[in-house]
């Protein structure tokens, strides 16, 4: 193989995240990967570390908002776009909740998004905790839709039947794809409505 970059090594580490997960990545697995010896990914990225910190920048930077029209259509379809993104890459997502962005690309998204923000009027700070809100609410609402292998089975209405609200709600579809879409759309409808 000739010679590899920085965005090859993030490449096949996000494909042995999503095939295999999280905690089975390791600089030897993406070496072996790539067909090289796990040294030679000290040339492009210096530690595991700044591996993690680039699959959340690959995440953050593939849906980096695009400030155009009212800050109330762009930002939920900012929110709709990173959402369906986590779901493309559902080992990732516990990922992109707890590590902070820190790379340059990553952190010219949020810069972009937040000027935007700035340039309606809203200082700096508040349009800071305004971007955070909406993507800690997607972080939130995507890693309760993901339904891990292990877990048990879901809730049925007979298990509930002494709950009519409940029962009704889920022969109806609570906790179906749909309903995940359908809930998703109306909380950042309110969300951003809330904004205004």
């Amino acid at each position: 193989m000739g010679r590899l970059s920085r965005a090859q090594v993030l490449d096949a580490a996000l494909a042995l995240a999503d095939r295999d997960g999280i905690a089975k990545l390791s600089m030897r697995r993406i070496g072996a990967e790539l067909g090289v010896e796990a040294m030679t990914l000290y040339h492009y990225v210096p530690n595991k570390d700044a591996v993690l910190d680039g699959l959340v920048e690959r995440i953050v930077a593939s849906v980096s908002p695009e400030p155009v029209g009212p800050r109330t259509v762009w930002l939920a379809g900012f929110a709709h776009a990173f959402r369906a993104e986590l779901l493309r890459h559902p080992a990732v997502v516990p990922l992109v909740a707890t590590r902070p962005v820190a790379t340059p690309d990553a952190l010219a998204a949020v810069e972009r998004a937040a000027a935007a923000l700035v340039a309606e009027g809203f200082a700096p700070l508040r349009a800071c905790q305004l971007l955070n809100a909406v993507t800690t609410f997607v972080i939130g609402h995507t890693l309760a839709e993901l339904d891990p292998a292990d877990s048990p089975a879901r809730t049925t209405p007979q298990d509930v039947a002494e709950f009519p609200c409940l029962a009704a709600a889920l022969a109806a579809g609570l906790g179906t794809q749909a309903d995940h879409d359908e809930r998703f759309a109306l909380a950042v409808a309110a969300l951003l409505a809330g904004v205004e």
